[in-house]
């Protein structure tokens, strides 16, 4: 350290008049550095709780953390006394403490038996700051049975002389020493009421707490730059807000006990230890407002003081889009927003000597291209509510693969800020790159963390300010741009939709929430039945013992019904008059006890058909019929091309009844050379059949090469048959080497039905090496079988082995049912999303593998690890782990 010392005091002496404080200053920045702690958005730390703006459950007992709240929140409190006086202990009253510190005051509303109702202000009447009674809880006079009596936490508030009077008779007292003093706390009284309370139990009441007031050092006239008559020392000067900013600073200066000064909450950091310019700064952009009149940045947090200081912070800088920062020594923070570079970096300004580590695109591993998250949403009553997730095309491209993660910002409550934060994280990831520059000690001492700077035609981010014994400094950039907080294009946030009160239950007609959807139910050897899945919210009504359905084929009128005699468990499935491949429509009721008006649900209809009527036998028989089909389109292909060509080449020597053939022939050739054309019309006709054919014959020959054309069209029709032919061969040969086409293309009709047949073939065959491929279309009406068929064989080897390749579609009819099916025979079946060798599925030697898998039910029966080091046996229960 003496060394760090004795260079920062002649810097100071040479730069700043030896003050000590420079040398101070300087000495601590050479022998620590200062670093932008600027966290990986893939790599965050685990939390050990979620940090957001609801405290959602009852606390009891005296070991309960100290917490506060920054900002507007809901909590249901620490209940920390109950009494009940009067008659049949008609009379009730808890307290409920809501925060440490001096709050601002309650929203004007609470959520009581899952509604939102309104707090009615009510004269004050002892020492509280505020009393209301809830909407709707009055007795038959009108007067209120549910009141409270807010106390702000204020040091110096005085006691609930009230409480102390109605419970000093009993024998949990309510003392007059119980002030509460720095505790917001509020004394909730009812009067019990069969109406309202009876059937629903004691209420818990949920308050929306505006927190704590904050002191804000621009509104404080001692201060430098600040204006106004706030005093750090006064507390009554502070006033409450939702500035990120601004809770960021009160949690460094910590909450402190107002007797001995401990504190509580927070770091309990001095002014001194603040840098308060990066905070006047970040204050004054939080505050700033948008183009939709909304400020910047705003949030809010609750916090104990059993809580990380790091992850407390961390929030607050991720509700400004910000990063906390360590200059020299002091803290700060730099919020999300664009600044002014301070100073260029050129090749003048970077020693030759010393290395540099640039990185101008980070690892794919480090970037993500898919980001969602969820906020915190007042109208879904505080409940977390999903963000538009933010991807770029573009960037998954390039990336080569999707790369998902999520932010969650549950401290802020606004959508549209929300929203804009998930973009500008989204971009500070994309942007990404890194360097780490030797400087001058010019340029050096000219910047300082968190400023910008420009090289190279970029904008760079100061993250890390070095210097080593000898004074060189080095510099930590990152990538950064203006760019990044343009809020042009983003989306508002999400608009949520609040849900609806709940329906006392005794008024219910029918059920809640009703839907319908297809599933399997799986039997014995496999054999699954397709059924329907109705499900509803469960009643929460003893007198409902039934649920009654009512369902049809979408298009039919014909309804079936069933029940479910168990409604509480809100989920039936029924197999009865259920067919495969059909869409549903569904409605419901119920069934009471007394009977009471009953009225049916609005129609549902099933998002997608019934499936299969089996799975594993049904995969079986589609097995078996793939083999069969495979093995008729490989006896097709051997039986197409050879017998067609003699069949086309000896139909010009029919002799037969013929009524009158016509003939005509062109033939050249001089030596081994010859060119042809035969073309012969022929019809015939007898008592029982009528025949009409043309049939062409093209040839041009040289030695042992040969180009040929056969074609024949005929047309004939019976007594109980018509048929339509088109039937045309091409090959090219030279020296045994023949390459082939056949198309053949007919229509048949008779008493039995009607058959339409499309089929290419093309073969082509070197010294014993051929390849071949058939395709076939076939359209069939008639009462069973087959009704349309597309089939694709590829066939390829020597005359000792081949391999074969294809797949078939087709529609057919069974059981007066039509179905669809498709079977691939194949040694490898995959699927490709168009980027370089990324597979999402392959099906290879009986395997599949999924890059990524989304299921929402999974039926099996073992699960093992690739390596083997784990198996989980479904069926049996039980867990293996091989080391």
């Amino acid at each position: 350290m003496a060394i760090f010392t004795s260079i920062a005091t002649a810097i100071a002496g040479a730069l700043f008049g030896g003050s000590a404080l420079a040398a101070s200053l300087i000495g601590g920045a050479l022998a620590f550095g200062a670093k932008l702690a600027i966290g990986k958005l893939t790599q965050q730390k685990q939390q050990k709780r979620k940090y957001t703006a609801v405290q959602g459950e009852i606390q009891f007992g005296g070991d309960v953390s100290v917490s506060t709240l920054y900002g507007v929140g809901k909590t249901k409190g620490q209940r920390t006394f109950y009494a009940k006086w009067g008659s049949g202990n008609k009379w009730n009253a808890e307290v409920f403490v809501l925060a440490n510190g001096w709050c601002d005051g309650l929203e004007p509303y609470v959520y009581i038996y899952g509604e939102k109702k309104a707090l009615v202000s009510r004269p004050v009447i002892g020492n509280e700051v505020a009393n209301y009674h809830i909407e709707g809880f009055v007795n038959g006079s009108g007067d209120p049975v549910l009141t409270i009596r807010f106390y702000d936490g204020r040091p110096g508030q005085l006691v609930d002389q009230k409480l102390v009077d109605v419970s000093a008779a009993l024998g949990n007292k309510w003392k007059s020493t119980s002030v509460n003093a720095g505790i917001c706390y509020v004394v909730v009284e009812r009067i019990y009421s069969d109406k309202l309370f009876g059937s629903k139990g004691r209420p818990e009441l949920e308050f929306v707490l505006r927190g704590l007031r904050e002191y804000d050092p621009r509104k404080d006239s001692t201060v430098a730059g600040g204006s106004g008559t706030q005093r750090l020392n006064t507390p009554s000067t502070w006033v409450h807000t939702k500035n990120p900013a601004v809770h960021r600073l009160n949690y460094q200066l910590g909450l402190r006990a107002l007797v001995s000064g401990r504190t509580l909450i927070g770091e309990g950091k001095s002014l001194g230890q603040i840098d308060l310019a990066t905070y006047f700064v970040a204050m004054n952009v939080c505050d700033t407002l948008r183009s939709n009149g909304k400020k910047t940045y705003e949030c809010s947090l609750f916090v104990s003081g059993d809580d990380d200081h790091t992850e407390v912070l961390k929030q607050f800088d991720d509700a400004m889009a910000g990063y906390g920062l360590n200059r020299r020594g002091l803290s700060g923070v730099i919020p999300g927003a664009p600044q002014i570079p301070v100073k260029d970096l050129t090749v003048a300004d970077i020693p030759v000597d010393r290395a540099k580590d640039v990185q101008f695109r980070p690892s794919a591993f480090e970037r993500f291209n898919h980001l969602s998250g969820q906020f915190t949403s007042i109208e879904s009553m505080w409940n977390p509510e999903s963000l538009k997730p933010v991807y770029v095309n573009a960037d998954i491209a390039a990336d080569g693969r999707n790369r998902q993660t999520s932010i969650d910002f549950l401290q802020v409550t606004d959508p549209d800020i929300a929203q804009y934060l998930l973009n500008i994280r989204y971009r500070q990831n994309r942007m990404g790159g890194k360097a780490t520059v030797p400087v001058s000690r010019r340029f050096g001492l000219a910047v300082q963390e968190g400023e910008w700077i420009t090289w190279r035609g970029k904008s760079w981010l100061i993250s890390e300010w070095r210097a080593d014994d000898r004074l060189r400094i080095t510099l930590v950039l990152s990538e950064t741009s203006a760019a990044i907080y343009d809020d042009a294009g983003i989306q508002p946030g999400p608009i949520v939709v609040p849900p609806t009160p709940p329906i006392n239950p005794s008024l219910l007609s029918t059920v809640q929430n009703f839907s319908v959807a297809v599933g399997m139910i799986n039997g014995a050897q496999g054999y699954d039945t397709p059924a329907l899945v109705f499900t509803w919210t469960p009643p929460d009504d003893p007198t409902i013992t039934a649920v009654r359905f009512v369902y049809q084929i979408e298009g039919t009128t014909e309804l079936f019904e069933d029940q479910c005699t168990s409604p509480e468990g809100g989920l039936f499935r029924t197999t009865k008059n259920v067919v495969s491949g059909k869409v549903y429509n569904a409605r419901a009721t119920i069934t009471t006890v007394p009977d009471r008006l009953r009225t049916f649900t609005p129609w549902m209809t099933t998002a997608q058909p019934t499936g299969l009527q089996t799975l594993l036998t049904g995969l079986q028989q589609l097995q078996d019929d793939a083999l069969n089909r495979f093995k008729e389109l490989q006896q097709e292909m051997d039986e197409f091309f050879r017998p067609r060509l003699v069949e086309l080449l000896d139909a010009f020597s029919l002799e037969g009844a013929v009524g009158q053939i016509e003939r005509q022939q062109i033939v050249a050739s001089i030596g081994d050379a010859l060119a042809q054309i035969i073309e012969e019309r022929r019809v015939r006709v007898s008592e029982n059949e009528a025949t009409a054919q043309l049939l062409t014959y093209l040839q041009a020959s040289l030695g042992t090469t040969n180009a040929r054309l056969v074609s024949e069209e005929t047309a004939r029709a019976t007594a109980d048959s018509a048929l339509a032919s088109s039937i045309t061969t091409l090959d090219a040969e030279v020296d045994g080497n023949l390459a082939r086409l056949i198309a053949e293309e007919t229509a048949r009709a008779d008493g039995d039905g009607a058959l339409a047949t499309s089929i290419s073939g093309v073969s082509a065959d070197f010294n014993g090496r051929f390849a071949q491929g058939l395709v076939k279309f076939e359209a069939v009406a008639a009462p069973t079988g087959v009704d349309a068929r597309f089939s694709v064989l590829l066939r390829a080897g020597t005359n000792q082995s081949f391999k074969v390749s294809g797949f078939y579609v087709e529609l057919y009819t069974e059981g007066g049912v039509q179905k669809s099916r498709m079977a691939v025979q194949a040694d490898q079946f995959l699927v490709t999303s168009g980027n370089n060798r990324h597979y999402p599925l392959v099906f290879e030697n009986g395997e599949l593998k999924l890059a990524i898998a989304n299921i929402g039910t999974v039926n099996a029966g073992l699960l093992q690890s690739l390596n083997g080091k784990m198996k989980i046996d479904l069926n049996n229960g039980t867990i293996e782990i091989f080391s």
